[in-house]
């Protein structure tokens, strides 16, 4: 595909489309949209509508096209993710969120709302553990007034990303170790979430998408199995909740089994329950930290 002042932007768009779909792009007609969107700067609605009449194509749409059929992610090229209601800025070294994620923050925002309801909680405390873009901290902070928001990230590249999204929002950004990070505020936590890494050892990605250009220490969680982080996580989740506080990580479909159990087996935690995401699969493990007694107990086994 060339740059062809002659080609309607409809014209485009259709040959663009052809292109994306040769290669494999899961989403042709989406993504040949998005990127002729990107250069015009006019929004989805506007673009159809201009598709309709004899609008040109825009100067470069060829060259993006050609480097999302190299299956470079959309995000990379427009350097924009959307994630609910934000418009994250992402980019080389940083994990793109994904749609599954934001079933995430809706269990965050559900919980508290019931929290709400049953006691006075005007300023909630949440904290992200691994926040790599921010999407989860941020969406938090946007859906939530008053919440006090605070994010953790390790990778240097990722904590830049982050702190470009996260720091508008009022969020306290710390580059740190999910394992070890927020000490100072042990036990003061109304919420914890998570979406470590947590991909097996052995399991490669099939997306180019994701295994060429997303990094990998925000994919792979450590261990043959993955659980590494996964577990460090839910012990940083302990370590930071009031009693009765709430803890929801996002994991691999095929580890639901085993989060649950482990939760359950530790004694510190009640009302272990698996959430299914937007494609009915088996994808975030939410849980109620024990009363302190029950914990203490759990802790002295």
């Amino acid at each position: 595909m060339t740059d062809d002042p002659a080609l309607s932007l409809a014209e485009a768009v259709r040959e663009a489309t052809a292109v994306l779909a040769a290669a494999g792009v899961p989403s042709p007609r989406v993504d040949a949209e998005l990127l002729a969107e990107h250069l015009l700067g006019v929004g989805l609605g506007r673009l159809r509508a201009m598709m309709l009449g004899d609008s040109p194509a825009p100067e470069g749409y060829a060259g993006l096209v050609a480097e999302r059929a190299q299956r470079i992610p959309l995000q990379h090229i427009t350097g924009v993710a959307h994630f609910r209601y934000l418009e994250l800025a992402v980019g080389p070294g940083v994990f793109i969120p994904r749609p599954e994620t934001e079933s995430v923050v809706q269990l965050v925002i559900d919980w508290l709302k019931d929290r709400d309801r049953r006691q006075d909680l005007p300023h909630p405390k949440v904290a992200d553990l691994g926040t790599g873009s921010g999407a989860i901290a941020g969406s938090i902070a946007h859906e939530v007034p008053g919440a006090e928001v605070h994010a953790v990230e390790f990778s240097e590249f990722a904590h830049a990303w982050a702190a470009k999204n996260l720091l508008p929002l009022g969020v306290n950004l710390v580059r740190g170790d999910l394992r070890t990070a927020l000490p100072e505020h042990n036990g003061s936590f109304d919420v914890v979430v998570s979406n470590p890494p947590y991909i097996p050892a052995e399991a490669i990605p099939n997306e180019p998408e994701v295994a060429l250009h997303d990094p990998p220490e925000a994919l792979y969680g450590g261990g043959a199995d993955g659980m590494e982080l996964p577990t460090a996580a839910a012990a940083s989740a302990a370590r930071l909740l009031l009693p009765g506080g709430y803890f929801v990580m996002e994991h691999a479909e095929v580890q639901a089994g085993r989060i649950a159990g482990m939760l359950r087996r530790s004694g510190l935690w009640t009302a272990v329950t698996t959430h299914l995401d937007l494609n009915g699969k088996e994808r975030a493990t939410s849980a109620v930290l024990a009363s302190g007694d029950a914990a203490d107990r759990a802790a002295r086994n």
